[in-house]
């Protein structure tokens, strides 16, 4: 046998022998589908998984899936790379697939398009896992440990990482959303310009806490790394005209989007101790934990962070160095509901509380419920009311409703949603399928 032939040999009994192990058992996935929403959220991607397992109560057995951020790149890692592993697999094999993808993406620093195709995979074998079962994953994972999920709602508008009518096809930059303009469900816009009416109209609606990105204008004049008296005083003006129109019937938190060096945030702390915060979350950047400790440790505010550490690794050294009153969590960032259940457990050790974020897509909301219902230590779920109310209804087939600051545990099978399958037409421009 030539040297060819026995390494061709090799690698086919390599191949097989991992595709015995995938492929054993369980219906497979036999189609890859992505399209991103220009018309809705430029910067979403949103996943199908079809499967050959017919259909449970009428209903073709399909995964959901979502990831935010360069969508056009987490396409490609889908079809160029992930649907030789997936297509032909079995469904159900949730941690196979997980690890298998996650330890090649790792081994060259793939926490970026790498990372979030993987979450958006895992979310949807999540949801044909409950689909199979017919039931909600929360209670496959163990749930419920609550009736309820507390909720918050981050002060973002319509227009705030959606569809610009200047520019349909481009998304904008993390942290640098449309301030917006006066109007219904402009909270981005009423929370710098009429902050007390928002807070009031926010507790008629039932919110119990709202968050606030009042200092992220000020980076964008004047840069990070200083912060002026005339820049504090403007960035926690909202603050004050809340607490004073409404005291404190409202919890109030700060995200800074990761913008500020650790002179500017610590000044910014400080002057945020007369608000009496829930947290601030990201005002410094998170580049070295080491200085993030040293930032929660002079705040003399509770810190949060931060969705933006994307790893478990990460994670783990932010807790190890007491770098964090408040762990946030994004499920289509870090790796889907696998990964972030074992962030929210990790977390528990180390008694420090589980924040889930959203300022993206439904799926991504709703994949964090899932957590929420079934991991102890969740003590929030962001949610963006303008998103839930012109958004996401032009995205999935089901409507969510706060009510009294909580959102119900999901009852439908699967994770509890499903995107309109109109959006997954040939028509569109970002369509793509693979298929087995």
């Amino acid at each position: 046998m030539s040297q060819t032939k026995a390494i061709d040999r090799f690698f086919a009994l390599a191949s097989s022998t991992k595709e015995r192990h995938a492929f054993a058992g369980g219906p497979r996935i036999v189609a890859i589908e992505t399209v991103i929403p220009f018309d809705v959220m430029p910067g979403l991607i949103l996943v199908r998984l079809h499967t050959d397992a017919g259909t449970v109560g009428g209903v073709p057995v399909i995964g959901h899936g979502e990831s935010y951020y360069l969508p056009e790149a987490v396409a490609a890692v889908l079809h160029e790379w992930m649907s030789a592993r997936l297509l032909g697999a079995d469904a159900t094999a949730i941690e196979s697939h997980w690890r298998f993808l996650y330890e090649r993406c790792i081994a060259f620093g793939g926490t970026g398009a790498e990372l979030r195709a993987l979450s958006a995979v895992d979310l949807a074998l999540w949801d044909i896992l409950g689909q199979l079962t017919d039931r909600p994953i929360w209670k496959l994972l163990g749930g419920p440990v609550r009736d309820w999920i507390p909720v918050y709602n981050s002060c973002g508008g319509p227009s705030y990482g959606g569809r610009k009518l200047e520019e349909p096809r481009r998304q904008g930059w993390p942290g640098h959303g449309d301030l917006g303009k006066p109007g219904h469900l402009q909270d981005n816009w009423s929370s710098i310009n009429t902050p007390g009416d928002l807070a009031e109209e926010l507790l008629a609606a039932g919110y119990r806490a709202m968050k606030l990105w009042s200092f992220d204008r000020i980076y964008q004049e004047s840069g990070g790394q200083r912060i002026t008296h005339a820049d504090i005083a403007q960035g926690v003006a909202p603050f004050h005209a809340i607490r004073e129109r409404v005291g404190k019937k409202i919890e109030l938190m700060l995200d800074g989007h990761g913008f500020f060096a650790l002179p500017a945030a610590l000044r910014i702390a400080h002057a945020m101790r007369d608000i009496d915060p829930l947290w601030m979350e990201d005002v410094l950047r998170p580049d070295c934990i080491e200085t993030m400790r040293q930032f929660r440790e002079g705040a003399g505010v509770p810190i949060a962070v931060s969705e933006m550490l994307v790893t478990r690794g990460l994670y783990r050294q932010a807790l190890d160095r007491q770098a964090a009153d408040y762990v946030m969590i994004d499920p289509t960032w870090v790796g889907g509901i696998s990964e972030s259940k074992r962030i929210a457990e990790l977390a528990q050790v180390y008694n420090v509380p589980v924040l889930m974020h959203d300022c993206t897509g439904p799926l991504t909301l709703m994949a964090g419920l899932q957590i929420a219902a079934s991991v102890p230590g969740v003590t929030y779920q962001e949610t963006v009311r303008a998103h839930i109310a012109t958004i996401y209804p032009h995205l999935i087939d089901d409507q969510l409703q706060v009510q009294e600051g909580h959102l119900p545990l999901p009852k439908r099978n699967g994770i509890g949603i499903r995107l309109l399958p109109q959006l997954f037409s040939t028509d569109q421009p970002s369509y793509r399928k693979s298929s087995l």
